[in-house]
């Protein structure tokens, strides 16, 4: 595979989630085939399954923000010398929050499961380079979030965000 999400159980009860390692290769899956993304591949990433308490410590400590958030993306260093784009690499990773997903997503009235694999897409394409500091960037990463969405079933997200 192009790309290997690899799950790693941080804190939090997961269990109670569902089935989130087919989610994670469902996303994997949809990334790795996605053709706007295929300069980035091959590569990896830890998808780290946390709770509030753990993602707020790391927020404090990395962002400066003292509370939790829904998710987080730890960029991995640049490639190592002698390394080429045609080698996999790590990405980094992705760290995602389970309460505060669940209340989230239901807030919004969406699945978790909907919800779960947006924020992995948006913590991967974090990864990868993708970022919404500006609204042209922003525009650009929700658009792409949008189109790799659709590819797993599932609502644009930011449809009511939009004017």
């Amino acid at each position: 595979m192009r790309l290997v999400l690899e799950r790693v159980d941080d804190d939090g009860d997961w269990d109670t989630f569902g089935p989130v390692d087919d989610l994670i290769l469902a996303v994997g899956r949809v990334l790795a085939e996605a053709p706007e993304l295929a300069d980035g591949l091959p590569a990896s990433a830890a998808v780290a399954l946390s709770s509030n308490a753990a993602v707020r410590q790391l927020n404090a400590a990395y962002r400066g923000k003292d509370a939790p958030t829904n998710v987080l993306s730890f960029p991995a260093p640049e490639l190592p010398p002698g390394m080429t784009a045609e080698d996999a690499r790590e990405l980094g990773d992705v760290v995602l929050a389970l309460e505060t997903l669940i209340d989230e997503a239901k807030a919004a009235g969406i699945p978790p499961a909907h919800h779960f694999q947006h924020l992995l897409v948006h913590g991967v394409l974090h990864l990868m380079g993708y970022d919404h500091e500006t609204d042209t960037e922003a525009e650009h990463m929700e658009a792409l979030e949008t189109a790799l969405l659709a590819r797993l079933g599932i609502p644009d997200p930011y449809a009511e965000a939009r004017p």
